[in-house]
């Protein structure tokens, strides 16, 4: 089974470091290296719809098209850190 950031939802083998880490420094399962390092988010005051915002702009400077970019960001509000 396909593993997601549950933060943005980019696939973990997507991730150029295998994952976020911990305080202690060991991988996280939840969280990739471009959400998550050291215990602690990059954008902790980020709403999801934000992130969903922030994501679609990552995704179109890589040369994805907008709508694509859009439809695949769709599902970050259900993702684990914004079901609280």
């Amino acid at each position: 089974m396909q593993k997601f950031c549950q933060s943005c939802g980019m696939p973990m083998s997507k991730d150029p470091k295998g994952g976020g880490t911990e305080v202690d420094g060991s991988k996280s399962d939840q969280f990739c290296s471009l959400c998550y390092q050291e215990g602690a988010f990059f954008n902790p005051d980020f709403s999801a719809r934000e992130m969903q915002e922030f994501c679609v702009q990552q995704m179109k400077k890589q040369g994805m098209n907008g709508l694509l970019a859009w439809l695949l960001t769709r599902g970050i509000p259900k993702l684990a850190r914004w079901r609280v």
